[in-house]
């Protein structure tokens, strides 16, 4: 485009400028980045209109890395023109006064409610990095990986032997959702999560397979969109009856039918995400975190 057809169209230019910029929200910590970085999508998905770029950084606990992370922050203020943002769990004094030198707005975590925790125990805090993720309870680490084994070990209904010793038994249709809930289950909160997929045999009755029955109590259901099960299945086995949209539809209704009449609880996850499915599911059932 010419100089003179730019000028002609300053709004378009406008326009076209404001949907290709971005701005860049920096997560910044000393240790894993966890923390910081669940915190900062929480606050930023508050503000779904806006195009923000995330970037978890995390060590940096030098000299060295902070001017790295400060050279990155002003680099991507200059690019895009916009202010970068900067939500930090910094506990040294003197990296975050560095960090406060950037063109950033500049959100710190931990100094918001490190003060007056302080105040009201009458205490500093320890400003010790690293203390929420590492494994300062062996029992509670070991239990954690203990889960995350048991998920593995049963999914797909590999060892229905074991569902006796499962803390919740996720049932639906292949592809809706259970191995990755399974697995964010044990990880995360320590659970035993068995998974078994109802299969088109399963499905000559409306009853609930004959393996799963002495186990109704711990059953808990998945269901999904058929044409978001019919997408995913596609990408697994391209134009196959498996991924044929009148077998995905057959499949979700006999499922669901299925668990109504057996009053087992299911909720839906063609919209939700594994950590929505995982808390919701967790407060539908009425389960207790183990660990956190």
């Amino acid at each position: 485009m010419s100089d003179e057809q730019r000028s002609e169209n300053p709004k378009q230019d406008t326009n076209s400028e404001r949907t290709t910029k971005k701005r860049t929200a920096f997560f910044i910590s000393d240790g894993t980045g966890l923390t910081v970085e669940g915190i900062g999508h929480s606050l930023l998905a508050q503000f779904r209109d806006q195009q923000v770029e995330q970037v978890t950084l995390p060590y940096v606990d030098s000299e060295v890395r902070v001017n790295q992370v400060l050279q990155r922050i002003e680099r991507a203020a200059q690019e895009s023109g916009l202010q970068p943002i900067i939500i930090t769990s910094i506990l040294s004094d003197q990296i975050r006064k560095q960090l406060h030198q950037s063109s950033a707005l500049m959100l710190d975590v931990f100094e918001s409610y490190l003060a007056p925790l302080a105040a009201l125990f009458g205490t500093d805090p320890a400003r010790t990095v690293g203390v929420s993720h590492g494994i300062a309870d062996n029992r509670r680490y070991t239990a954690r990986i203990d889960a995350v084994h048991y998920a593995m070990d049963n999914d797909d209904g590999r060892r229905t032997r074991e569902f006796e010793s499962a803390d919740i038994i996720l049932v639906g249709v292949s592809r809706s959702g259970k191995t990755p809930t399974c697995l964010y289950l044990a990880l995360q909160f320590g659970l035993r999560a068995a998974n078994y997929p109802i299969t088109e045999e399963d499905m000559d009755s409306t009853s609930l397979p004959k393996i799963l029955r002495p186990f109704q109590h711990k059953l808990f259901g998945l269901t999904i969109d058929p044409r978001r099960l019919m997408s995913i299945r596609q990408e697994r086995r391209a134009n196959s009856r498996y991924a044929s949209p009148e077998q995905c539809e057959f499949e979700v209704r006999q499922v669901e039918q299925m668990l109504r009449r057996a009053q087992v609880p299911y909720l839906d996850a063609t919209e939700l995400s594994v950590e929505e499915l995982a808390t919701r599911l967790m407060s539908q059932a009425g389960i207790e975190r183990r660990i956190s």
